[in-house]
């Protein structure tokens, strides 16, 4: 959960706050009891605001416990100047919370404090309602989360292995413009420095990750050419490689290139970017590492923002085919999907026992496994950062992803590349506004409907939304 700032905002008249106070921090005292059952931190200042110098020390205060969210709380009519000077203390996302109790005028505070923040151009969401309720509480929930998703971009590192795959310009964003917008640097690391370090890594911790893989997989199809025993493991090794490097380079998510040097003369990144983007490896569980193919550095954005907000593996896939008589697209990559998404289980053993390792297939000579299953079916949010004359938007909608009885799952499969992993994803959008208007190749999904918190993500981050539905 998030760590939220809480400022009750007061009448500037001495005898009119001295009236207010028990009021006010009854009020307050309800809504962070609220926000702690909720899972939530709670920071709050030494003092309800009540003069223009406390406005500015508790805002101080609160700000330097580095809060995802601040929330500025009217439960009275409050001076509008306080609110305007305690702005200007913080630096977290900001809601002008108002108590909606009929016996004083808490509405009338936070509309006078919101239109003065409108006025210098100070961003901030406005919410009202009892501080009990537990409406109010799921909406603050979802600001909060959204909140500190952004907070978590914000001075972290993206590794990009790698340049731009293939002409693939959507792959490639403006360093400048990362870290102007969302506070995230970029470090070049060539795929020379991975084949390397690959060469040298723990060949026997590989020879027990091949074993596990076999005993675990439903099955690992060796056809002695483009997939051996010899190849899963520099495929294992590359994984071991990028670990090594995300901690000595302090990474928080990554990319690789991958196509065409390493497909060519070394190995495919499908195994190592699956198990980067799974919670778990032979040894046990681990944190997720989200990790886009191709290098794809919005498509890696999309991802950490969805993992940040999910706490789930996020899934990577091409928009591969629409299947019009079923309403159906594949969403199919030869990179890779989480082996987490074949059952969604958090018993690795359940995901692996529906994954199969086959051979790459001719696109790429270097040879190596290609993870394929088919997606748990359930209800996902799907998302992807795209620009419009270098403008970031979001787009966004719903859908469901389905399986089908083993026939039919055949047959939809080999119509594409049966190797390489898919999703069949019924879209909360009609085939031909999809195809009009998506800015990437590239789609990115998580379970369960995030839609809201994607919403506040792009109004905090000041990305314009792009949200289809039927």
């Amino acid at each position: 959960m998030a760590r939220i700032g809480v400022i009750s905002i007061s009448d500037g008249r001495e005898h009119v706050h001295a009236r207010n106070a028990r009021f006010i921090q009854s009020k307050q005292d309800t809504l962070i009891y609220s926000l702690i059952a909720a899972g939530h931190e709670v920071v709050t200042g030494d003092d309800l605001v009540a003069t223009n110098t406390l406005a500015t020390s508790v805002a101080r205060q609160v700000a330097r416990a580095e809060v995802d969210l601040t929330i500025f709380y009217y439960a009275v009519w409050s001076f509008p100047h306080f609110t305007m000077l305690a702005a200007d203390a913080t630096r977290s996302p900001l809601i002008l919370l108002a108590s909606t109790d009929p016996t004083e005028p808490g509405l009338v505070g936070m509309l006078a404090a919101g239109g003065a923040l409108d006025q210098i151009g100070r961003r901030h969401t406005r919410l009202w309602g009892p501080p009990d309720d537990a409406e109010l509480a799921a909406e603050l929930a979802v600001h909060a989360r959204a909140a500190a998703a952004v907070t978590g971009l914000r001075g972290s590192t993206f590794g990009r292995f790698g340049g731009r795959p293939m002409g693939m310009n959507t792959a490639v964003a403006n360093t400048d413009q990362w870290m102007r917008q969302f506070g995230v640097d970029v470090e070049e690391i060539d795929q020379y420095e991975l084949v390397l370090r690959a060469e040298r890594a723990d060949r026997a911790e590989a020879g027990k990750a091949r074993k596990w893989i076999e005993a675990m997989a439903a099955g690992v199809h060796y056809d002695g050419k483009k997939l051996t025993p010899e190849l899963l493991e520099r495929q294992i090794r590359s994984y071991l490689a990028i670990r090594e490097i995300i901690a000595e380079r302090g990474l928080d998510f990554s990319g690789i290139k991958a196509q065409p040097e390493l497909t060519e003369h070394f190995a495919t990144m499908d195994v190592t970017e699956a198990f980067l983007n799974d919670p778990y490896d032979w040894n046990g569980p681990k944190e997720v590492h989200i990790t886009a193919t191709e290098a794809d550095m919005d498509g890696a954005l999309t991802m950490r923002l969805l993992h940040l907000i999910s706490g789930d593996p996020v899934l990577f896939a091409d928009v591969r085919h629409y299947h019009a008589d079923l309403d159906v697209w594949d969403l199919c990559n030869s990179g890779q999907h989480a082996t987490w998404y074949a059952a969604r289980s958090a018993d690795p053993a359940e995901n692996l026992a529906k994954v199969n390792f086959y051979p790459e297939v001719f696109f790429f000579p270097a040879g190596g496994a290609s993870v394929q299953h088919i997606a748990a079916p359930g209800r996902m949010t799907l998302a992807r950062l795209t620009r419009n004359e270098g403008r970031y938007r979001l787009q966004l909608m719903l859908g469901e992803f389905e399986s089908y009885d083993e026939a039919t799952n055949e047959r939809l499969i080999r119509q594409s590349t049966p190797e390489w992993p898919h999703a069949f994803a019924r879209l909360d959008v009609e085939g031909p506004v999809f195809l009009g208007r998506f800015g990437a190749n590239h789609i990115h999904a998580v379970p369960g409907d995030r839609r809201q918190e994607m919403r506040a993500v792009a109004e905090l981050l000041d990305i314009d939304l792009d949200e289809w539905s039927r």
